[in-house]
């Protein structure tokens, strides 16, 4: 019985031992697999881990590009900022240069010129000295008379100006006898040159020299201001740069503008509709004296300042020097810049200046007999002296120095009678017997 146990725990054993095996197979199995398994994980997870790193580095190096890109791209923008900029300015400058080119001129600027070669270019290198900086609002024409050799050839030095030549070759008849072939030529001259500026060149405006002249820094600024005055005001027949008693003892203020009944001339400028009235009845002779014939202004005035903003050195020509020591060459050039386009100069419109010139003369202190220099000497502050007739002016104009000439009833520089100059600052009125009446002004 004991045996048969034994056998039995034997038997138990080998099949726990057997169990035991097998559990062990199949632990090793299953390790094994896990094994395995794990071991494909791990690579699986190296593999990742590679792949994202190498991801990870793509991922920097394309940061890297698009920083790169971002710099050049913020680079390329201020490129093209600075190119927009330039084309810009550019494209300014050309519409400027466009708009300068196509700009309508205030007016043409024509110097007359015979046979002084010396004296236009002194006059030619004073025009130029203010008119280069706004050559396109005031462009420049010499006007020859003749065929003097030296003239044309100094003319057609300059590149800034334009040459037209006057040949009239036939025989020049005189009206009167003795009288110089030169007033007819000149006269001649002035109307072939201004038709030739108002009609084939088409200007609205032109400025009148001759050759013996300069002209002050603020030349173009007066004639460019007064333009508007000429265009909108049809009682004003020409507008000068030139006062007749405009030398250096004479006169003091150089923003003083005055109207006058008297042509002055010497630096003028003419609008185009009276250029078509005066064109057709133009005279044969002495055209500065027809034009300051009341047949012919026709009750019209002249815009003149108190300083000339010209001045005459001409002491040789076809007046043959007369009143050159006495009255030209003593004359004040202005020497001040005046902004005259920031001036109000609406006073000088014919419904406003005879009240305001009416106000000034009004002030004035009346001085009445004889030695009028000694008592203009004693008192202070403005004066009007009063004369009776031509010969009483003249006997006072003498005293003073001043221009004694009439010419049809009108003194030179006179407006509705009154000459008006300066002595030591102070201003003179010499008053004519009408004058106190035509200014609405009560005489004691």
């Amino acid at each position: 019985m004991a045996k048969v146990a034994f056998c039995d725990f034997r038997f138990l054993l080998l099949i726990a031992a057997a169990v035991f095996i097998y559990i062990q197979m199949r632990l090793f199995a299953t390790q094994s697999q896990y094994a395995d398994r794990l071991a494909a994980a791990i690579e699986a997870e190296n593999h990742c881990t590679s792949q994202m790193r190498s991801l990870i580095d793509q991922i920097s190096l394309q940061q890297g590009r698009i920083v790169s890109l971002e710099e050049e791209t913020t680079r390329r923008d201020q490129e093209c900022g600075q190119i927009k900029s330039l084309l810009q300015h550019h494209r300014r400058k050309d519409l400027q240069r466009l708009i300068d080119k196509v700009q309508v001129p205030v007016a043409a600027v024509v110097i007359m010129a015979c046979n002084r070669a010396d004296y236009l270019e002194r006059t030619i290198n004073s025009v130029l000295k203010y008119q280069r900086p706004i050559s396109s609002r005031f462009p420049l024409f010499v006007s020859q008379d003749g065929s003097n050799p030296d003239v044309k050839s100094k003319a057609l030095s300059y590149d800034q100006l334009s040459y037209i030549q006057h040949l009239d070759l036939k025989p020049v008849q005189t009206e009167r006898p003795g009288e110089l072939i030169a007033y007819y030529k000149i006269a001649s001259h002035y109307k072939w040159a201004l038709d030739q500026l108002f009609y084939k060149y088409n200007f609205t405006r032109v400025i009148i020299l001759e050759d013996d002249m300069e002209i002050a820094p603020d030349f173009f600024d007066y004639f460019e201001a007064t333009a508007a005055l000429l265009d909108k005001d049809k009682s004003i027949m020409a507008v000068s740069s030139w006062n007749d008693n405009g030398q250096k003892q004479f006169v003091h203020d150089p923003y003083e503008l005055h109207r006058s009944d008297f042509f002055p001339g010497l630096g003028w400028m003419l609008a185009r509709p009276t250029w078509n009235e005066l064109s057709p009845k133009w005279p044969k002779a002495y055209w500065d004296d027809w034009l300051r014939l009341k047949e012919n202004h026709k009750g019209r005035q002249f815009i003149r300042p108190e300083v000339c903003r010209t001045y005459n050195f001409g002491e040789h020509g076809s007046s043959m020097g007369q009143f050159f020591k006495q009255y030209l060459e003593p004359i004040k050039l202005n020497e001040v810049q005046v902004d005259w386009k920031s001036l109000d100069l609406s006073y000088l419109l014919e419904d406003k200046y005879t009240m305001h010139f009416a106000n000034i003369v009004d002030k004035a202190k009346p001085v009445y007999g004889a030695d009028m220099v000694a008592k203009a000497y004693n008192i202070d502050g403005d004066m009007r002296i009063k004369y009776k007739d031509q010969s009483d002016f003249e006997n006072i104009a003498h005293q003073f120095g001043i221009f004694e000439e009439w010419k049809d009833g009108v003194p030179r520089a006179a407006y509705k009678g009154v000459v008006v100059f300066r002595y030591q600052t102070k201003r003179i009125f010499l008053v004519g017997p009408e004058s106190l009446k035509q200014l609405q002004i009560k005489d004691f």
